[in-house]
């Protein structure tokens, strides 16, 4: 199955932090089609094994996030409207007037908007202003608490932007969740690459869970797989836009992007600084296959190798990714060409691994 078919259908599902439900039944479903042997551990992230076709072969964890950020009901007033919290980052100006989806205590998917004051009625001094969630609200077009309640809603339940897909030209799409369903694309069709044939390494592909509360799931997954190497997937901030030209290396359609340093500098102070070795491994691979090799170097932006990397006595990681631009917003943009490439850079670069390598630092 095409990259493409994969994002389409991934980006078309709801599945916030701690509630990756939809996507994952998706990837069960797809791994069970290839005959691939899969589970799903305590926490939810799913991992599925391909077992070396040499004893000798490293233990390779290759992860990407299932869920996206959103946001929580926090507060339901007594006229039916449903007050937020945030799930992740959230861009505050993205949200008035955009539509959504609530999720019931028993699963099901209900429609909403975030409510915006009429232009006609907005006071100078209100039209240039963003305004903060804890002022926004959700109208799903209840008329009382009692209503919102009787529907299964209740304080706590996730909000999604409602989810959309669609193609633009130059073989780019956009859609709600790109991050990370672009990086769950491409873990799909590498399962496909490593069922059909087999690699000299002991490969573990994992899609994981509440990245976007706080980086949870993939370092849990580390720790009970405890790889010799790891390849985070997710996506890449570009610099081709008007507002980020100049300031932003990674371009759409010019290929996979080698993360060179990442750190986020608010609250969570961690980072990653790619291990040299599997830099060199991935510039080989690129160089050796004819693949464009981006890079990029970001502060306020993390992925899961973050933690992944200090699991046990310390995983050598490194971020592959692919260029996405308007982030964290409901129509992320990206090159499907680019995901396709991401794809055959992972796989060239594992099969292309020693397995005599050894990981350890040298000086």
């Amino acid at each position: 199955m095409a990259i493409k078919s994969y994002l389409r259908d991934l980006s078309m599902l709801p599945a916030p932090s701690g509630y990756e439900n939809t996507v994952g039944r998706y990837i069960l479903d797809h791994l069970q089609g290839l005959g691939c042997e899969a589970h799903v551990d305590t926490v939810g992230n799913i991992i599925s094994h391909f077992p070396s076709s040499d004893p000798n072969g490293k233990k390779i964890m290759i992860f990407a996030h299932m869920d996206s950020l959103g946001l929580v009901v926090k507060y339901i007033s007594s006229d039916g409207f449903i007050h937020l919290e945030r799930l992740g980052g959230v861009p505050e100006k993205v949200l008035p007037a955009l539509e959504v989806l609530v999720r019931t205590e028993d699963g099901r998917w209900i429609d909403g908007i975030i409510g915006n004051k009429s232009h006609h009625i907005t006071d100078a001094s209100e039209k240039y202003k963003v305004i903060p969630y804890g002022e926004l609200y959700v109208d799903i077009g209840a008329s009382s608490d009692a209503e919102v309640r009787a529907l299964g809603i209740e304080v706590g339940c996730p909000i999604v932007y409602r989810p959309r897909w669609n193609e633009l030209q130059n073989g780019r799409c956009y859609g709600t969740a790109l991050d990370n369903r672009g990086g769950c694309a491409v873990l799909l069709d590498l399962a496909e690459k490593f069922s059909s044939s087999a690699s000299e390494h002991d490969i573990h592909i994992v899609w994981s869970v509440q990245e976007e509360y706080n980086l949870r799931g993939a370092m849990q997954a580390a720790a009970a797989i405890r790889p010799d190497m790891a390849i985070a997937l997710d996506v890449v901030i570009t610099g081709d836009t008007p507002d980020t030209e100049g300031k932003l290396e990674p371009r759409l359609g010019e290929g996979p992007v080698l993360g060179m340093y990442n750190f986020h500098g608010r609250g969570t102070l961690n980072g990653l600084i790619p291990h040299p070795l599997l830099v060199d491994l991935a510039k080989k691979a690129a160089s050796d296959n004819g693949i464009p090799l981006q890079r990029f170097v970001s502060t306020g932006l993390l992925t899961d190798a973050a933690y992944v990397q200090l699991v046990g006595t310390g995983v050598p990681s490194v971020d592959l990714g692919f260029p996405c631009r308007y982030t964290h917003t409901a129509v992320e943009t990206c090159s499907v060409a680019d995901l396709e490439k991401l794809s055959l850079l992972v796989e060239k670069l594992i099969r292309s691994a020693s397995c005599s390598e050894d990981f350890c630092r040298r000086y």
